[in-house]
């Protein structure tokens, strides 16, 4: 209360909210009607001060006000703010957001298939279009004052993430860098390389969710606190929830439903329990699972509904999945919205599609769909045509849909926020196997739960799996940090863009400034520390195994020269047996009575069938194998096995023929039993030659013998304390040995991205792109390419490969640059246009082939996974028909692909043929094609997307 501050406290309060006044922040906070959080106001003021800044900060703590605030600056100071955003559904948010903030005058744009008042001072574009504007050095660069980098976390993606660091670093210095970051653990290191590369950076860090999330296992009919209760946690930090307080014990309970369920409470081959006992154990067990079950999908929404806790989002990792939940709750009669409700979802879906036609709607699912959304349920995924998912997201927020099933790709970055996010299982499919998901993957997922302004609390829900462990699931929960990795390398494209402004030399020091090279660089520093700790160490060695009658180092080396070649000539003897061994074998018969030297058959036996692979029997010796023979035979104990070479490590060699009658069985007891008698009878009496006489390799070796006589005659071989020094001078060896690991991982690590770039730089060369520091016609149409197979495309242009193609046909061939099939299943051998179309994309193949062998030759596939890939023709046949103008339901029958993904690939083929168009030479048939192509794609369905 300001009357009980004194005469000097209230001038001085009264001074600083003057200050506030004549701030830009004071207009900026009342454009809000809620308060402004400290980290919130603390990376503003940062930025008014003319400082950079990264703000790392949970999801839906309103890390975006920092990045509306540049915004906002930029319109003070009258001058230009770019807002990026990895993905166009986010930029398409984003800038409904800002228009309605600011006008739709000032405020446009860029997403690559969408432009809107390019020339406004406020622009919102995905990072790609900012990186080839940076390229092209574009006129709508002038004036600008700020960038915001939305989701610059993004810069760890495997695929997309170079693009980041390639805005960061060539960006203006003039220009102020807004980075908005998920919560990683190393922010500081992060930090550190912005203020490096981009100049006073303040790094500021917020671990508070303004929502409290609490965390559940739902078991059965019962809802279990994943953390235990304790008293005085708190509103803020309550039983269940994670909001900041730090490790939490995991709830009893649920340890305890866990041992329950994993324990066996009755063992069969148990046999000292009575019948009585096993009957009870039977019976408590079955009480415990009665209590435990995975709750279905409809049982799940009830129970959430019950307990006031919709709108949800279920993650399930498979868009099969998110359909399939849908029609279980519909087949359940399971109904969310009331008349009113229905009938308001029905007007704004028949708004939004109406420009769709009905033909279109039915291939579409159209109406399947409208039920779902009709009753407050929906999925959510990429397979979904991008209207239908801006409809469900739109429903979602007004809180007219109230379950939505969804992939993991509604957590990246779009704002769809619900009161509970149910994760139903922490396995999912990351391409290559199932793994389970990480505490990132966790965060970003359950971050979703709790609405900011709406919500007191979020709730984050996880099903029970057999075999669930609650003290893992409590460890992802209680992880809410992951670390940010550079995924930056150098392309070919970028490569001939900066030897173009920047020459050679200059080029090399900028990629030597990444994140990548960073990173790379502070781990060497604590592995040069170690190198010098290890030759501290060293020179203690070195003087522990000093003798007084020579050099012992000299004489260890000698004693380790000795003890290799003997391991050596052990090796090349075994080698040399084991080949004898081989050879023994292939030479065995039907009929040999043989002596199986070792193993769980060792002894007498006849050989029934050599078990040589089908070339070495016919005679074909170029027939490899690697296994080697396997032999069928009978022991004198009547069994029939198939050996292997390991029950052979010596040669073997046959005692006695014996014929096999014809009438033998090897599946008839007593046909066993007759021959193994006959056989005991004809060679029981024989012995095996267990000791083959013959000179090992080392006794005639003059290398070891030479090595013999000079440690013999070394005069430290006669100290007394030799094998004293010899210990310490083995350990000298070991240590000199890692050291030396550590200094070649040290030249591994240094200048990496530079070594990259040199490789990239010469293939090029060698191409014709680039003549020292000059750029030639060939790589300023490289400079225009974009994407994985830049250079394909360049050379196809080069080559004249698309010359005689109709547009259609272009876009088929395009479809190969940009086109991956997601599983092993999608990449079965495709459909392809005939005649002109089918030529070319053999020629583009053949192209790759010979790029692919350059850049072996030039070590590229080496360094760090830069290289062109093969083409994908899979959609080859997709584009050219669509592009032919062929229906929506031919086109997507005969692709057997979602809408959703049909529409996203032709929108990246439109991509690749803007920029084939743009590359190709002024007035060419390939350039007024592409544009042609690009029509031919941009039609129904594809064009349907809209902004807001």
């Amino acid at each position: 209360m300001t009357e009980d501050l004194s005469p000097a406290e209230r001038y001085a309060a009264a001074r600083i909210r003057a200050a506030e006044q004549s701030t830009a922040l004071a207009p900026f906070r009342e454009l809000y009607d809620f308060e402004l959080d400290p980290f919130q106001i603390e990376a503003c003021q940062a930025l008014e001060a003319g400082k950079g800044v990264l703000v790392a900060a949970p999801t839906g703590s309103g890390k975006t006000i920092v990045g509306e605030f540049a915004v906002h600056l930029a319109l003070t100071q009258g001058r230009k703010c770019f807002y990026t955003t990895p993905i166009k559904a986010l930029s398409n948010q984003k800038y409904n957001d800002l228009a309605k903030r600011y006008g739709p005058a000032r405020v446009g744009l860029l997403t690559g298939d969408n432009s809107i008042n390019a020339e406004a001072p406020v622009i919102v574009m995905t990072t790609e279009v900012l990186r080839n504007m940076l390229y092209a050095g574009s006129q709508a660069l002038i004036g600008l004052g700020y960038v915001v980098m939305d989701e610059v976390h993004y810069l760890s993606d495997r695929f997309r993430g170079a693009v980041w660091e390639e805005v960061i670093i060539h960006l203006p210095e003039s220009v102020t860098l807004v980075s908005l970051s998920a919560t990683v653990s190393n922010a500081e290191e992060f930090g550190d390389w912005l203020d490096t590369v981009r100049g006073d950076t303040e790094v500021i860090v917020s671990e508070h969710r303004p929502v409290p999330l609490w965390q559940h296992v739902l078991a059965g009919r019962r809802m279990y606190d994943l953390f235990e209760e304790k008293s005085g946690a708190g509103a803020t930090s309550g039983s269940g929830s994670t909001s900041g307080s730090g490790r939490r014990a995991v709830n009893p309970d649920l340890v305890r439903l866990a041992r329950m369920e994993n324990s066996r409470t009755y063992n069969p081959r148990d046999r000292r329990r009575g019948k009585m006992v096993r009957e009870a154990d039977r019976e408590r067990e079955r009480r415990q699972r009665s209590r435990i079950w995975t709750p279905s999908r409809v049982e799940v929404i009830d129970r959430l509904d019950s307990e006031g806790l919709l709108p949800a989002i279920t993650f399930i990792f498979s868009r099969a999945g998110c359909e399939g939940a849908v029609q279980q709750c519909l087949h359940a009669g399971l109904r969310l919205n009331d008349d009113e409700a229905r009938a308001e979802v029905r007007a704004l879906v028949e708004e939004r599609t109406a420009a769709i036609p009905d033909e279109d709607l039915h291939v579409l699912g159209y109406f399947e769909w409208l039920e779902g959304l009709e009753r407050g349920i929906a999925a959510h995924h990429a397979g979904m045509l991008p209207t239908f998912k801006e409809i469900v997201e739109e429903l979602f927020v007004r809180g007219l849909v109230k379950a939505v099933f969804a992939t993991e790709t509604l957590a990246l970055g779009i704002n769809m926020p619900a009161r509970s996010v149910v994760l139903e299982k922490l396995v999912k499919w990351n391409g290559e196997q199932h793994a389970d998901i990480t505490p990132g993957e966790y965060t970003q997922l359950t971050g979703r739960a709790g609405r900011r302004g709406i919500d007191v609390e979020g709730h984050a829900v996880v099903l029970w799996q057999r075999a669930m462990d609650p003290t893992a699931l409590a460890g992802l929960a209680g992880t809410r940090t992951y670390p940010l990795r550079s995924s930056f390398k150098p392309s070919y494209n970028m490569a001939v863009n900066l030897v173009s402004q920047f020459g050679r030399h200059r080029s090399r020091e900028l990629l030597e400034t990444s994140f990548a090279q960073f990173q790379a660089d502070r781990s060497v520093v604590g592995i040069s520390r170690q190198v010098q700790k290890n030759e501290e160490g060293l020179e203690g060695y070195r003087a522990s195994m000093t003798c007084h009658l020579g050099d012992f180092e000299e004489y260890a080396r000698l004693r380790r020269d000795l003890k290799d070649r003997e391991t050596d000539l052990a090796k090349q003897g075994a080698a040399q047996r084991r080949a004898a061994a081989a050879t023994a074998l292939e030479k065995l018969k039907p009929g040999d009575v043989i002596h199986v030297p070792t193993g769980k058959y060792a002894g007498l036996a006849l050989v029934l069938d050599p078990g040589l692979p089908a070339g070495r029997a016919n005679g074909h010796r170029g027939f490899e194998y690697h296994d080697g023979p396997r032999p069928l035979v009978l022991t004198a104990e009547r069994q029939v096995k198939r050996l292997a070479s390991i029950d052979f490590p010596v040669p073997v060699e046959p005692l006695e023929r014996m014929r096999i009658p014809k009438s033998f069985n090897p599946r008839s007891p007593q046909s066993r039993r007759d021959l193994a008698s006959a056989l005991r009878t004809k060679a029981g009496h024989i012995e095996p030659d267990r000791h083959r006489k013959g000179r090992s390799q080392a006794a005639d070796d003059q290398e070891l013998a030479r090595l013999r006589g000079e440690i013999r005659a070394h005069p430290c071989h006669g100290c007394a304390e030799r094998e004293d020094h010899a210990r310490w001078a083995e350990r000298y060896h070991r240590l000199r040995r890692d050291n030396r690991q550590l200094e070649r991982r040290i030249e591994g690590r240094t200048n990496t991205i530079a070594r990259a770039f040199d490789r990239l730089y010469a293939l090029l060369a060698d191409l014709g792109y680039l003549r020292g520091d000059e750029v030639t016609d060939d790589g300023r149409r490289l400079a225009r390419l974009y994407g994985e197979l830049d250079l394909l495309a360049s050379e196809c242009l080069r080559e004249g490969v698309w010359d005689g193609l109709k547009p259609a046909e272009l876009a088929a061939c395009a479809s190969a640059l940009v086109y991956e099939a997601r599983t092993a299943d999608d990449a079965l051998p495709p459909k392809l246009p005939t005649g002109n179309a089918k030529q070319a994309l053999g020629e583009m193949v053949r192209i790759w082939g010979r790029l692919d062998a350059k850049e072996e030759e030039h070590r590229i596939n080496e360094s760090e996974g830069v290289g062109q890939r093969e083409p994908d023709l899979g959609f080859a046949w997709a584009a050219y028909r669509w592009a032919s103008g062929h229906g929506l339901d031919a086109v997507l029958t005969e692709a057997d692909m979602p809408a959703g993904d049909f529409v996203r690939w032709c929108k990246q083929v439109i991509d690749v043929l803007g920029q084939i168009a743009e590359a190709a030479p002024e007035g060419s048939p390939v350039r007024r094609n592409a544009r042609r192509a690009v029509d031919g794609l941009l039609r129904g369905v594809v064009a349907y997307s809209s902004v807001g």
